[in-house]
């Protein structure tokens, strides 16, 4: 079955010029809820002034519903993110570098080396606090400013944080330069080093239009957890002509056209990315919304 990580509240509304109101982010979540989502990165502990929609982290958490069947994360990219993530009752943190140095240097003013060493300490710390940390690793696919990032800078990333703590892995396509062959032989290289015990997941912006390419991509070489965005929203405030997420609708489609099983609802789904459009007052681009489903 897969498993949907579902980033609207966090990535896909994170680069937006309308702030959403909190009560609504708690709506969103609660609708996805209700449409069998059961993975939702619902917050952002960033610098509230460099990330102004992201500012509420707090009261989106207390006002989510305490269910011990849904898993609630929050990204983190420092350890004043971290200890902003202590205080509340989120249940995983998602630990950010990217694998570039050019990116990191722009973006955070550290090499990826730097980011590591500090956001190691960050994992420790947040695994002995009893919180699940996952390690999700930017332009793990190419960056903007480099252009290919080698492999092995990856797989050096991902072994420190797994040593750290991390139970999971994300690999991401931070600016959708992904192509499905890349995709299959990153994949493959991950789960040669790690073993095919790694929790592997796969984190794709539609730039290019690959996204839902590079999602059964990766779904060949094994990979069953996929990041989307309802209604294809999303985009990274630091990375240059990143456009939405894969959309949770489309993806959710892809997988139940082929037989294969999500545990969702899509047609709660599609209703949900409907009332985004309303929340948003401009037209998304999930293709779904457009066409509907057959």
């Amino acid at each position: 079955m897969i498993e949907i990580c579902e980033v609207g509240p966090r990535d896909g509304l994170q680069n937006e010029c309308k702030i959403v109101p909190t009560a609504q982010k708690v709506e969103l979540i609660n609708k996805l809820i209700e449409a069998g989502i059961r993975n939702i990165e619902a917050v952002s502990f960033v610098n509230p002034k460099v990330v102004p929609p992201m500012a509420d982290a707090e009261e989106v958490l207390k006002s989510l519903p305490k269910r011990d069947d849904v898993r609630f994360g929050g990204l983190v990219l420092s350890r004043s993110g971290l200890e902003r993530a202590l205080k509340t009752n989120v249940d995983f943190l998602h630990v950010v570098t990217t694998t570039s140095d050019s990116f990191n240097l722009r973006n955070a003013k550290r090499t990826v080396d730097q980011a590591v060493g500090e956001l190691s300490l960050v994992i420790n710390e947040g695994t002995a606090s009893g919180k699940g940390v996952a390690g999700v690793l930017g332009t793990a696919f190419g960056c903007p400013f480099e252009g290919e990032v080698p492999l092995e800078n990856v797989l050096k990333v991902a072994e420190k944080f797994l040593e750290a703590g991390c139970t999971e892995i994300t690999l991401a396509d931070t600016t959708g330069m992904a192509n499905p062959n890349q995709v299959q032989e990153v994949v493959n290289s991950f789960l040669d080093t790690f073993g095919k015990d790694l929790s592997l997941g796969l984190h794709f912006h539609n730039t290019r239009g690959l996204g839902l390419a590079n999602v059964l991509a990766g779904y060949q070489a094994g990979v069953r957890r996929f990041d989307s965005s309802i209604a294809g929203l999303g985009g990274c405030p630091f990375a240059p002509k990143a456009v939405g997420n894969v959309c949770t609708e489309d993806m959710i489609n892809m997988f139940h056209g082929m037989g294969i099983d999500t545990d969702t609802d899509l047609a709660s789904i599609l209703e949900t990315a409907k009332w985004m459009e309303t929340v948003m007052e401009r037209p998304l681009d999930g293709m779904l919304l457009k066409a509907g489903i057959v």
